[in-house]
């Protein structure tokens, strides 16, 4: 009986110490877990590069020059980097350069420029750039799968006079100014100055994490697919009136009932093939499921199955329905270039209703690229409508491929919200290099989403920005083509004609002072409104063309 009861007490012991185990995961398990699916980022300070312990290659000639740098051969996993600095109103004059050691083959990059990101910002006087959590920055760069890092930020110098009125510092072969050096290597006096750098510069690595699975049963809601526009009837069908003509009706089936020699009055017999209701418009097929009926199409004419006042109207050669019953059959199909699917809420907007709309391209939504929704401000800003589309390249660079364009938006993303500190992503539209597209800035792809991309002109636009960077290469053919279809669709819910123009007001820059009604097309570079290099030259030059098939899409 004791050896049962011992036995009996071990067993029961062991079980109470592993049941805890079992219940709850280490933290450490956690932590990986999170770090996998929302990203993370690592904010490394940029130092004095005088201050020692640097690789070569990092500290350039010239000592204790206000220079700054770090080095860091050990950090977790990232996959694009950026310098941020404390106040987003003062500029950064110096040249930033990084380089990082690819994840697997460790092998080092060559040294690569983190160009300025000034212009693409909230407007000046928004609460979104007056946060106390905006800061200054740089454009992110994608740098893939890295686990080290090399970064250096190099003032601008100036050259001054020496007592003979002679210039000290020339240009070197690669464009830096070569400064005098005394026996202790600092920069000689009255020979170069140094531009002062702004404070709280600092490195970020951004890991954009796990794209999450979809919650069971909303699959669908990762991508709106593409609708096509009802087309236009060549001619109105001509409508009968009154009495069906000369055939008869049909035999009665009693026969002894006497047959009326009468005629019959306003409701017709119909024909025995004459359909008993009116058939689905060709929109249907592509409707997305939950979306609600919308009278009407998106041409503004009335169809065949619509009268003016854009509620369906019967077809004559179909009986009238008595007062207190709905006629048989399925109604009408929902126009879905105007009326996006439920799925992402009630982002109704009415098209103009002279009818130049074009069709809704297929846009992934940010559910499909795994935005994660905790870490934007709640709610949202809009404009009153959208008269102008600026277009930009987000000089993230071009070494991704198709399938990594998830995450590089997860990486902008996070790098906009956490280290700029802006209330959300900032284009409205984004566009990978294959052509396909994805929403941005949350708030509704067809509504006046007020977003961050073009400083002093953020409102009344919208800012569509593609994948990559554009100066010196040209941009994939599929690209441009989904410029066009995306801004053939959105403008043409506002009333916009692709190749017109309009007028902004700036709210402030470097182009054109605060208040001033400017002239810009309705399909816009970023360079028109901002003097900035963006989208780059080589897509620049792609905007009358896409102007043109915008155009062709609407109709016009």
């Amino acid at each position: 009986m004791r050896a049962y009861l011992a036995s009996s007490i071990g067993v029961a012991c062991t079980a109470a110490l592993a049941l805890p185990l079992a219940l709850y995961p280490g933290p450490a398990h956690a932590r990986t877990e999170r770090a996998a699916t929302s990203g993370s980022t690592q904010s490394l300070p940029l130092l004095p590069l005088a201050s020692g312990g640097l690789d070569r290659g990092v500290a350039a000639s010239g000592g204790d020059t206000g220079d700054r740098g770090v080095a860091a051969p050990d950090v977790r996993p990232f996959s694009l980097v950026g310098v941020v600095w404390d106040r987003p109103s003062v500029g950064l004059r110096a040249r930033v350069q990084v380089r990082t050691r690819a994840v697997g083959s460790g092998e080092w990059s060559p040294w690569r420029e983190l160009l300025p990101y000034e212009d693409e910002a909230p407007d000046p006087d928004s609460p979104e750039r007056r946060s106390a959590r905006a800061h200054g920055g740089t454009a992110p760069l994608w740098v893939g799968d890295s686990d080290g890092v090399q970064a250096r930020v190099r003032a601008e110098r100036t050259a001054t006079a020496d007592a003979d009125g002679r210039a000290v510092a020339d240009e070197g072969a690669d464009g830096r100014a070569a400064a005098d050096e005394g026996a202790d290597g600092r920069a000689v006096a009255g020979g170069v100055r140094a531009a002062a750098l702004p404070a709280g510069l600092r490195l970020e690595l951004v890991d954009p994490g796990e794209a999450p699975a979809p919650p069971p049963g909303r699959g669908a809601l990762r991508a709106l697919p593409a609708h096509p526009v009802p087309p236009r009837p060549a001619s109105p069908r001509p409508v009968r009136t009154h009495p069906v003509p000369t055939r008869p009706a049909p035999p009665q089936s009693v026969p002894t009932r006497p047959a009326r020699t009468h005629p019959v009055p306003s409701r017709p017999v119909p024909p025995r093939s004459a359909p008993t209701h009116p058939a689905p418009t060709p929109g249907g097929a592509g409707a997305a499921p939950g979306a609600k009926p919308s009278a009407g199409s998106s041409s503004g004419k009335p169809s065949a199955g619509s009268s003016s006042s854009g509620k369906p109207s019967p077809d004559p050669s179909s009986p009238r329905p008595s007062p207190s019953k709905t006629t048989a059959g399925p109604l009408p199909s929902p126009d879905p270039a105007t009326q996006p699917p439920s799925a992402l809420g009630a982002e109704v907007t009415k098209a103009s209703a002279a009818g130049h709309t074009a069709p809704r391209p297929r846009i992934i939504t940010r559910a499909g690229w795994g935005a994660d929704e905790k870490i934007r401000e709640k709610g949202h800003v809009y404009s009153k409508t959208v008269k102008v589309a600026f277009i930009h390249h987000t000089v993230t660079g071009n070494k991704y491929s198709c399938s990594q364009a998830p995450s590089v938006l997860r990486s902008i993303y996070r790098y906009h919200v956490k280290s700029l500190g802006w209330r959300d992503y900032g284009y409205n539209f984004t566009i990978d290099k294959c052509g396909k597209i994805y929403e941005g800035r949350s708030g509704g792809v067809a509504k006046a989403v007020r977003g961050a991309h073009t400083l002093g002109f953020n409102t009344n636009s919208m800012g569509v920005a593609v994948l990559g960077t554009f100066s010196t290469k040209k941009p994939p053919a599929k690209a441009v083509k989904a410029i066009a279809k995306l801004t053939a669709w959105k403008l043409g819910l506002f009333k916009r004609n692709p190749r017109g123009t309009t007028h902004l007001v700036s709210g402030g820059g470097n182009k054109y002072k605060k208040g001033a009604s400017v002239k810009l097309h309705v399909i816009a570079g970023h360079r028109d409104g901002f003097a900035t290099e963006c989208p780059g030259k080589r897509l620049y030059k792609k905007l009358g063309s896409v102007r043109k098939t915008a155009a062709r899409l609407q109709g016009r």
